[in-house]
Protein backbone atom coordinates (compact mmCIF):
# COMPACT_ATOMS: atom_id res chain seq x y z
CA UNK A 1 0.00 0.00 0.00
CA UNK A 2 1.16 3.27 -1.06
CA UNK A 3 1.51 5.83 2.34
CA UNK A 4 -0.28 8.96 1.53
CA UNK A 5 1.57 11.87 1.24
CA UNK A 6 3.25 13.22 4.61
CA UNK A 7 3.15 10.24 6.35
CA UNK A 8 6.03 10.22 8.87
CA UNK A 9 7.78 6.79 8.53
CA UNK A 10 8.88 6.36 11.74
CA UNK A 11 7.31 2.79 11.42
CA UNK A 12 8.97 -0.40 11.53
CA UNK A 13 6.35 -2.71 9.16
CA UNK A 14 2.93 -1.93 6.97
CA UNK A 15 0.74 -3.03 10.30
CA UNK A 16 2.16 -0.13 12.38
CA UNK A 17 1.82 2.30 8.88
CA UNK A 18 -1.92 1.24 8.24
CA UNK A 19 -2.14 1.58 11.70
CA UNK A 20 -1.26 5.35 11.59
CA UNK A 21 -3.04 5.97 7.94
CA UNK A 22 -6.50 4.13 8.99
CA UNK A 23 -7.35 3.97 12.89
CA UNK A 24 -9.12 6.79 14.58
CA UNK A 25 -8.08 6.02 18.76
CA UNK A 26 -9.91 6.80 21.20
CA UNK A 27 -8.52 10.16 23.58
CA UNK A 28 -5.60 10.07 21.12
CA UNK A 29 -3.30 13.04 20.48
CA UNK A 30 -4.30 11.97 16.45
CA UNK A 31 -1.94 14.44 15.16
CA UNK A 32 0.83 13.14 16.81
CA UNK A 33 0.00 9.72 16.66
CA UNK A 34 -0.50 10.17 12.83
CA UNK A 35 2.92 11.52 12.19
CA UNK A 36 4.50 8.88 14.26
CA UNK A 37 5.83 10.92 17.49
CA UNK A 38 3.77 8.45 19.69
CA UNK A 39 4.11 4.52 19.74
CA UNK A 40 1.23 2.21 18.50
CA UNK A 41 1.67 -1.10 20.84
CA UNK A 42 -0.12 -3.96 19.21
CA UNK A 43 -1.17 -6.26 21.96
CA UNK A 44 -1.15 -10.23 20.53
CA UNK A 45 -2.16 -12.02 23.61
CA UNK A 46 -2.82 -12.45 27.56
CA UNK A 47 -2.83 -14.42 30.40
CA UNK A 48 -4.34 -13.62 34.02
CA UNK A 49 -3.21 -10.15 34.99
CA UNK A 50 -0.58 -10.18 31.69
CA UNK A 51 -0.57 -8.91 28.23
CA UNK A 52 2.03 -9.36 26.06
CA UNK A 53 2.79 -7.22 22.52
CA UNK A 54 4.09 -8.92 19.08
CA UNK A 55 7.75 -7.48 19.89
CA UNK A 56 7.23 -10.23 23.00
CA UNK A 57 7.35 -7.52 25.48
CA UNK A 58 5.38 -8.74 28.43
CA UNK A 59 3.72 -6.19 30.97
CA UNK A 60 1.86 -6.25 34.18
CA UNK A 61 -1.59 -4.96 33.58
CA UNK A 62 -2.11 -3.11 36.35
CA UNK A 63 -5.58 -1.30 34.98
CA UNK A 64 -7.06 -4.44 34.06
CA UNK A 65 -7.32 -2.59 30.15
CA UNK A 66 -10.26 0.08 31.58
CA UNK A 67 -10.92 -1.27 35.10
CA UNK A 68 -12.45 -4.19 33.45
CA UNK A 69 -10.55 -7.07 32.41
CA UNK A 70 -12.10 -7.98 36.44
CA UNK A 71 -11.47 -11.74 36.35
CA UNK A 72 -8.46 -11.43 34.38
CA UNK A 73 -6.99 -12.57 30.79
CA UNK A 74 -7.30 -15.57 29.14
CA UNK A 75 -10.68 -17.45 30.92
CA UNK A 76 -11.39 -20.70 28.75
CA UNK A 77 -14.84 -20.79 30.19
CA UNK A 78 -15.71 -17.68 29.05
CA UNK A 79 -14.36 -18.01 25.32
CA UNK A 80 -15.77 -21.35 25.34
CA UNK A 81 -19.48 -19.75 26.35
CA UNK A 82 -18.73 -17.31 23.68
CA UNK A 83 -18.30 -19.45 21.01
CA UNK A 84 -20.89 -21.82 22.11
CA UNK A 85 -23.63 -19.32 21.50
CA UNK A 86 -22.59 -18.08 18.57
CA UNK A 87 -22.40 -21.51 17.06
CA UNK A 88 -26.34 -21.90 18.25
CA UNK A 89 -27.62 -18.40 17.36
CA UNK A 90 -25.23 -15.70 17.35
CA UNK A 91 -28.24 -13.00 17.06
CA UNK A 92 -31.39 -12.48 17.78
CA UNK A 93 -32.84 -9.16 18.71
CA UNK A 94 -34.60 -8.18 22.54
CA UNK A 95 -37.41 -6.37 20.76
CA UNK A 96 -41.12 -6.78 22.02
CA UNK A 97 -40.87 -9.82 24.01
CA UNK A 98 -38.32 -11.48 22.79
CA UNK A 99 -35.08 -13.08 24.46
CA UNK A 100 -32.75 -15.96 24.63
CA UNK A 101 -31.15 -18.68 27.25
CA UNK A 102 -28.11 -16.19 28.21
CA UNK A 103 -30.18 -13.34 28.22
CA UNK A 104 -32.86 -14.18 30.41
CA UNK A 105 -30.71 -15.95 32.65
CA UNK A 106 -28.20 -13.13 33.25
CA UNK A 107 -31.01 -10.95 34.17
CA UNK A 108 -32.20 -13.21 37.10
CA UNK A 109 -28.39 -13.60 38.23
CA UNK A 110 -28.21 -9.86 38.30
CA UNK A 111 -30.88 -9.23 40.20
CA UNK A 112 -30.29 -12.18 42.84
CA UNK A 113 -26.46 -9.97 43.39
CA UNK A 114 -28.27 -6.44 42.90
CA UNK A 115 -29.70 -4.58 46.06
CA UNK A 116 -32.72 -5.64 47.04
CA UNK A 117 -34.58 -2.75 46.21
CA UNK A 118 -33.93 -3.27 42.23
CA UNK A 119 -36.91 -4.53 39.59
CA UNK A 120 -35.25 -5.19 35.81
CA UNK A 121 -32.16 -5.01 33.98
CA UNK A 122 -32.20 -3.09 30.65
CA UNK A 123 -29.22 -4.43 28.58
CA UNK A 124 -26.97 -2.19 26.17
CA UNK A 125 -23.13 -2.51 25.21
CA UNK A 126 -21.43 0.27 27.05
CA UNK A 127 -21.81 2.55 30.01
CA UNK A 128 -21.93 5.46 27.80
CA UNK A 129 -25.22 4.10 26.30
CA UNK A 130 -26.46 2.87 29.51
CA UNK A 131 -26.54 6.29 31.51
CA UNK A 132 -28.10 7.97 27.68
CA UNK A 133 -30.52 4.83 28.53
CA UNK A 134 -30.76 6.18 32.18
CA UNK A 135 -31.69 9.55 31.47
CA UNK A 136 -34.55 9.05 28.68
CA UNK A 137 -35.99 6.44 31.63
CA UNK A 138 -35.91 9.48 34.15
CA UNK A 139 -37.66 11.69 31.66
CA UNK A 140 -39.75 9.35 30.35
CA UNK A 141 -40.79 8.50 34.34
CA UNK A 142 -41.29 12.43 35.76
CA UNK A 143 -43.60 12.83 32.32
CA UNK A 144 -45.91 9.84 33.18
CA UNK A 145 -45.84 11.63 36.47
CA UNK A 146 -47.09 14.81 35.28
CA UNK A 147 -44.29 16.34 36.01
CA UNK A 148 -42.72 17.89 32.34
CA UNK A 149 -40.67 20.76 33.95
CA UNK A 150 -38.77 17.93 36.42
CA UNK A 151 -35.89 17.47 34.16
CA UNK A 152 -32.52 18.49 34.87
CA UNK A 153 -29.79 16.46 36.63
CA UNK A 154 -26.98 17.22 38.61
CA UNK A 155 -23.61 15.41 38.55
CA UNK A 156 -20.96 16.02 39.66
CA UNK A 157 -17.21 17.53 39.29
CA UNK A 158 -14.44 15.00 37.90
CA UNK A 159 -17.35 12.82 37.92
CA UNK A 160 -17.15 9.93 34.58
CA UNK A 161 -20.11 8.79 33.26
CA UNK A 162 -19.30 8.47 29.01
CA UNK A 163 -18.78 10.43 26.23
CA UNK A 164 -21.77 10.82 24.23
CA UNK A 165 -23.91 14.03 24.01
CA UNK A 166 -26.01 13.87 27.52
CA UNK A 167 -23.07 11.22 28.89
CA UNK A 168 -20.16 13.37 27.89
CA UNK A 169 -22.46 16.67 29.38
CA UNK A 170 -22.94 14.57 32.85
CA UNK A 171 -18.93 13.83 32.74
CA UNK A 172 -17.23 16.45 34.81
CA UNK A 173 -14.26 16.56 33.18
CA UNK A 174 -13.35 19.34 31.07
CA UNK A 175 -11.30 17.10 27.93
CA UNK A 176 -14.75 15.78 27.54
CA UNK A 177 -16.36 19.15 26.95
CA UNK A 178 -14.01 21.35 25.37
CA UNK A 179 -14.65 21.87 21.66
CA UNK A 180 -17.95 19.56 21.60
CA UNK A 181 -20.44 22.27 22.68
CA UNK A 182 -20.69 20.11 26.15
CA UNK A 183 -22.42 20.20 28.72
CA UNK A 184 -26.03 20.55 27.33
CA UNK A 185 -28.26 22.51 29.13
CA UNK A 186 -30.20 19.99 30.88
CA UNK A 187 -26.67 18.85 32.77
CA UNK A 188 -25.43 20.77 36.30
CA UNK A 189 -22.53 20.65 38.08
CA UNK A 190 -22.04 20.42 42.28
CA UNK A 191 -18.30 19.90 44.29
CA UNK A 192 -16.67 16.52 43.89
CA UNK A 193 -16.54 14.77 46.86
CA UNK A 194 -12.69 15.12 46.94
CA UNK A 195 -11.84 15.37 50.87
CA UNK A 196 -7.42 15.52 49.59
CA UNK A 197 -8.25 18.77 47.39
CA UNK A 198 -11.07 20.23 49.77
CA UNK A 199 -10.04 24.29 50.01
CA UNK A 200 -10.30 24.62 53.62
CA UNK A 201 -7.04 22.19 54.58
CA UNK A 202 -8.47 22.14 58.28
CA UNK A 203 -11.51 20.61 57.53
CA UNK A 204 -12.27 17.44 58.85
CA UNK A 205 -14.20 14.68 56.86
CA UNK A 206 -17.19 15.23 58.77
CA UNK A 207 -17.15 19.19 58.11
CA UNK A 208 -16.11 18.38 54.19
CA UNK A 209 -19.18 15.98 54.05
CA UNK A 210 -21.37 18.67 56.08
CA UNK A 211 -20.34 21.42 53.37
CA UNK A 212 -20.60 19.36 50.05
CA UNK A 213 -24.25 18.82 51.29
CA UNK A 214 -24.61 22.45 52.11
CA UNK A 215 -23.48 22.74 48.59
CA UNK A 216 -25.81 20.50 47.03
CA UNK A 217 -28.84 21.90 49.03
CA UNK A 218 -27.94 25.73 47.62
CA UNK A 219 -27.26 24.37 44.27
CA UNK A 220 -31.03 22.97 44.52
CA UNK A 221 -32.60 26.08 45.57
CA UNK A 222 -31.00 28.29 43.27
CA UNK A 223 -32.46 25.84 40.44
CA UNK A 224 -35.36 25.09 41.86
CA UNK A 225 -36.05 21.23 43.29
CA UNK A 226 -39.55 21.23 40.71
CA UNK A 227 -36.59 21.33 37.82
CA UNK A 228 -34.21 18.78 38.99
CA UNK A 229 -35.11 14.80 37.79
CA UNK A 230 -31.92 13.36 39.20
CA UNK A 231 -28.89 13.07 40.93
CA UNK A 232 -25.94 10.65 39.44
CA UNK A 233 -23.02 9.57 41.10
CA UNK A 234 -20.00 6.79 40.89
CA UNK A 235 -19.95 4.89 44.33
CA UNK A 236 -15.93 5.91 44.13
CA UNK A 237 -14.70 8.42 41.34
CA UNK A 238 -13.16 6.84 38.80
CA UNK A 239 -11.51 8.45 35.77
CA UNK A 240 -11.60 11.79 38.05
CA UNK A 241 -9.04 10.81 40.32
CA UNK A 242 -9.78 7.06 41.97
CA UNK A 243 -11.35 9.03 44.97
CA UNK A 244 -13.52 7.33 47.50
CA UNK A 245 -16.10 9.66 49.56
CA UNK A 246 -15.42 11.12 52.75
CA UNK A 247 -16.92 9.59 56.18
CA UNK A 248 -20.80 9.68 55.42
CA UNK A 249 -21.07 11.20 52.29
CA UNK A 250 -23.55 9.42 50.85
CA UNK A 251 -26.00 9.37 54.01
CA UNK A 252 -25.59 13.03 53.54
CA UNK A 253 -26.23 13.33 49.82
CA UNK A 254 -29.11 11.44 49.42
CA UNK A 255 -31.06 12.69 52.64
CA UNK A 256 -30.61 15.78 50.74
CA UNK A 257 -31.95 14.31 47.38
CA UNK A 258 -34.99 12.52 49.38
CA UNK A 259 -35.87 15.69 51.08
CA UNK A 260 -36.69 17.01 47.28
CA UNK A 261 -37.53 14.07 45.61
CA UNK A 262 -34.70 13.57 43.49
CA UNK A 263 -33.94 10.08 41.83
CA UNK A 264 -30.37 8.78 41.84
CA UNK A 265 -28.62 7.03 39.48
CA UNK A 266 -25.38 5.40 40.93
CA UNK A 267 -22.96 4.79 37.98
CA UNK A 268 -21.76 1.35 38.94
CA UNK A 269 -19.51 1.04 35.38
CA UNK A 270 -16.27 0.22 37.52
CA UNK A 271 -17.23 -0.72 40.76
CA UNK A 272 -20.50 -3.11 39.64
CA UNK A 273 -19.61 -6.79 40.62
CA UNK A 274 -17.11 -6.65 43.09
CA UNK A 275 -14.23 -3.86 42.60
CA UNK A 276 -14.49 -2.64 46.15
CA UNK A 277 -14.47 -6.14 47.32
CA UNK A 278 -18.20 -6.33 48.12
CA UNK A 279 -20.55 -6.99 44.78
CA UNK A 280 -22.27 -3.17 44.09
CA UNK A 281 -20.59 -0.56 45.43
CA UNK A 282 -24.44 0.79 46.45
CA UNK A 283 -23.66 -2.14 48.96
CA UNK A 284 -20.57 -0.95 50.06
CA UNK A 285 -21.51 2.43 51.15
CA UNK A 286 -25.59 1.95 51.66
CA UNK A 287 -27.00 3.85 48.63
CA UNK A 288 -30.41 3.01 47.80
CA UNK A 289 -30.26 4.28 44.36
CA UNK A 290 -33.25 4.34 41.81
CA UNK A 291 -31.31 2.87 38.79
CA UNK A 292 -27.95 1.42 38.86
CA UNK A 293 -25.09 1.37 35.75
CA UNK A 294 -23.73 -1.84 35.16
CA UNK A 295 -20.83 -2.63 32.01
CA UNK A 296 -17.23 -3.40 32.59
CA UNK A 297 -17.24 -6.18 35.05
CA UNK A 298 -20.53 -7.98 33.71
CA UNK A 299 -18.62 -9.18 31.10
CA UNK A 300 -14.72 -8.56 32.26
CA UNK A 301 -14.69 -7.01 29.17
CA UNK A 302 -14.43 -10.40 27.23
CA UNK A 303 -17.39 -9.20 25.25
CA UNK A 304 -18.99 -5.57 24.85
CA UNK A 305 -22.64 -5.54 27.27
CA UNK A 306 -23.83 -2.91 29.58
CA UNK A 307 -26.96 -2.70 31.55
CA UNK A 308 -29.53 -0.05 33.57
CA UNK A 309 -31.41 -2.12 36.82
CA UNK A 310 -34.70 -0.13 37.45
CA UNK A 311 -36.01 0.07 40.60
CA UNK A 312 -39.05 -0.87 41.61
CA UNK A 313 -40.43 2.19 42.24
CA UNK A 314 -39.08 3.55 38.61
CA UNK A 315 -40.63 0.19 37.38
CA UNK A 316 -43.97 0.69 38.23
CA UNK A 317 -44.26 4.08 36.73
CA UNK A 318 -42.57 2.60 33.24
CA UNK A 319 -45.37 0.10 32.99
CA UNK A 320 -48.05 2.89 34.05
CA UNK A 321 -46.83 4.69 31.39
CA UNK A 322 -46.80 1.66 28.13
CA UNK A 323 -50.46 1.39 29.40
CA UNK A 324 -51.43 5.18 28.76
CA UNK A 325 -48.77 5.20 25.44
CA UNK A 326 -48.33 1.64 24.06
CA UNK A 327 -45.13 0.28 23.80
CA UNK A 328 -41.90 2.45 25.47
CA UNK A 329 -39.95 4.05 22.72
CA UNK A 330 -36.61 3.06 23.45
CA UNK A 331 -34.21 0.09 22.13
CA UNK A 332 -30.91 -0.54 20.81
CA UNK A 333 -30.83 -3.15 17.93
CA UNK A 334 -27.65 -5.04 20.03
CA UNK A 335 -29.55 -4.62 23.35
CA UNK A 336 -29.02 -8.37 25.20
CA UNK A 337 -26.91 -9.64 22.03
CA UNK A 338 -26.78 -13.39 22.65
CA UNK A 339 -22.66 -13.54 22.74
CA UNK A 340 -22.39 -10.75 25.21
CA UNK A 341 -25.29 -12.11 27.66
CA UNK A 342 -23.67 -15.52 27.55
CA UNK A 343 -20.21 -14.14 28.22
CA UNK A 344 -21.83 -12.15 31.05
CA UNK A 345 -23.35 -15.59 32.41
CA UNK A 346 -19.84 -17.36 32.33
CA UNK A 347 -18.01 -14.39 33.88
CA UNK A 348 -20.46 -14.15 36.88
CA UNK A 349 -20.10 -17.87 37.53
CA UNK A 350 -16.43 -17.18 37.50
CA UNK A 351 -15.88 -14.69 39.66
CA UNK A 352 -18.05 -16.97 42.36
CA UNK A 353 -16.58 -20.21 41.64
CA UNK A 354 -12.94 -18.58 41.75
CA UNK A 355 -13.36 -16.27 45.01
CA UNK A 356 -12.66 -12.94 43.10
CA UNK A 357 -14.52 -10.50 44.87
CA UNK A 358 -13.18 -11.55 48.29
CA UNK A 359 -9.34 -11.64 46.30
CA UNK A 360 -10.26 -8.34 45.36
CA UNK A 361 -11.14 -6.75 48.96
CA UNK A 362 -7.94 -9.14 50.10
CA UNK A 363 -4.84 -8.05 47.86
CA UNK A 364 -7.22 -4.28 47.28
CA UNK A 365 -5.82 -3.73 50.86
CA UNK A 366 -2.83 -5.23 50.33
CA UNK A 367 -1.78 -3.44 47.70
CA UNK A 368 -2.88 -0.21 49.07
CA UNK A 369 -1.26 -0.80 52.35
CA UNK A 370 2.28 -1.82 50.62
CA UNK A 371 2.03 1.62 48.36
CA UNK A 372 1.51 3.36 51.36
CA UNK A 373 4.28 2.14 53.33
CA UNK A 374 6.65 2.34 50.16
CA UNK A 375 5.78 5.92 49.16
CA UNK A 376 3.81 7.63 51.73
CA UNK A 377 6.80 9.65 53.32
CA UNK A 378 8.06 10.87 49.67
CA UNK A 379 8.66 14.58 49.81
CA UNK A 380 6.35 14.84 46.06
CA UNK A 381 3.81 12.30 47.20
CA UNK A 382 0.53 14.62 48.73
CA UNK A 383 -1.88 11.55 49.04
CA UNK A 384 -2.11 7.51 48.47
CA UNK A 385 -5.34 6.41 48.43
CA UNK A 386 -8.07 3.62 46.58
CA UNK A 387 -10.96 1.21 48.22
CA UNK A 388 -10.83 -2.63 47.17
CA UNK A 389 -9.17 -3.09 44.20
CA UNK A 390 -8.71 0.54 43.39
CA UNK A 391 -5.22 2.77 44.18
CA UNK A 392 -4.39 6.09 43.16
CA UNK A 393 -0.73 7.76 44.10
CA UNK A 394 -1.32 11.58 44.08
CA UNK A 395 1.91 13.72 43.28
CA UNK A 396 2.15 17.80 44.72
CA UNK A 397 5.11 20.01 44.46
CA UNK A 398 4.82 20.57 48.12
CA UNK A 399 3.32 18.10 50.68
CA UNK A 400 2.50 20.64 53.31
CA UNK A 401 0.34 23.19 50.92
CA UNK A 402 -0.72 20.48 48.80
CA UNK A 403 0.76 22.66 45.62
CA UNK A 404 -0.02 21.24 42.19
CA UNK A 405 3.20 20.65 40.21
CA UNK A 406 3.44 22.56 36.87
CA UNK A 407 1.14 21.04 34.26
CA UNK A 408 3.37 21.52 31.79
CA UNK A 409 5.72 19.38 33.12
CA UNK A 410 3.48 16.39 32.51
CA UNK A 411 4.72 14.96 35.69
CA UNK A 412 1.47 12.16 35.65
CA UNK A 413 2.24 10.85 32.42
CA UNK A 414 5.98 11.32 32.89
CA UNK A 415 5.67 8.56 35.97
CA UNK A 416 3.28 6.77 34.17
CA UNK A 417 5.90 5.70 31.00
CA UNK A 418 8.61 5.24 33.60
CA UNK A 419 6.89 2.27 35.17
CA UNK A 420 5.56 1.09 31.61
CA UNK A 421 9.47 0.47 30.80
CA UNK A 422 9.47 -0.87 34.72
CA UNK A 423 7.22 -3.85 32.82
CA UNK A 424 4.13 -2.65 34.81
CA UNK A 425 1.13 -0.70 33.10
CA UNK A 426 -0.60 2.28 35.22
CA UNK A 427 -2.79 4.93 34.17
CA UNK A 428 -1.97 9.05 34.57
CA UNK A 429 -5.22 10.02 35.39
CA UNK A 430 -6.49 13.87 33.76
CA UNK A 431 -6.83 17.22 35.31
CA UNK A 432 -4.07 16.30 37.84
CA UNK A 433 -0.73 14.13 38.08
CA UNK A 434 -2.01 11.17 39.80
CA UNK A 435 -1.38 7.79 38.77
CA UNK A 436 -3.82 4.93 39.12
CA UNK A 437 -4.50 1.36 39.21
CA UNK A 438 -7.35 -1.03 39.04
CA UNK A 439 -5.69 -4.62 38.21
CA UNK A 440 -7.63 -7.81 37.50
CA UNK A 441 -9.09 -9.41 40.70
CA UNK A 442 -6.84 -12.36 40.32
CA UNK A 443 -3.80 -9.93 40.80
CA UNK A 444 -1.60 -12.03 43.44
CA UNK A 445 0.04 -10.25 46.57
CA UNK A 446 3.46 -11.10 45.22
CA UNK A 447 2.32 -9.42 42.11
CA UNK A 448 1.03 -6.77 44.65
CA UNK A 449 4.59 -6.19 45.34
CA UNK A 450 5.80 -5.92 41.65
CA UNK A 451 3.34 -3.18 40.91
CA UNK A 452 4.80 -1.23 44.06
CA UNK A 453 8.14 -1.98 43.68
CA UNK A 454 7.38 -0.85 39.53
CA UNK A 455 6.15 2.19 41.03
CA UNK A 456 8.46 3.36 43.53
CA UNK A 457 11.43 2.62 40.69
CA UNK A 458 9.31 4.77 38.55
CA UNK A 459 8.32 7.44 41.17
CA UNK A 460 12.35 7.89 42.07
CA UNK A 461 13.49 8.42 38.40
CA UNK A 462 10.77 10.99 37.40
CA UNK A 463 11.09 12.74 40.67
CA UNK A 464 14.22 11.84 42.77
Amino acid sequence: MKPRKGTNMLTNDQLALWDRENFFHPSTHLAQHARGETATRIIRTAKDCHIEDRDGNRLLDAFAGLYCVNVGYGRQEIAEAIAEQARELAYFHAYVGHGTDASITLSKMILDRAPANMSKVYFGLGGSDANETNIKLVWYYNNILGRPEKKKIISRWRGYHGSGLMTGSLTGLGLFHKKFDLPLAQVVHTDAPYYYRRADAAMSEATFTAHLAGELEALIEREGADTIAAFIGEPVLGTGGIVPPPAGYWDAIQAVLRKHDILLIADEVVTGFGRLGSMFGCEHYGIEADLITIAKGLTSAYAPLSGSIVSDRMWKVLEQGTDENGPIGHGWTYSAHPIGAAAGVANLELIDKLGLIGNAGKVGAYLNAAMRDALGDHRHVGDIRGEGMLCAVEFTADRAGRTPLDPALKTGPAIAAALLANGVIGRAMPEGDILGFAPPFCLTEAEADQVVAATARAVKSVLG
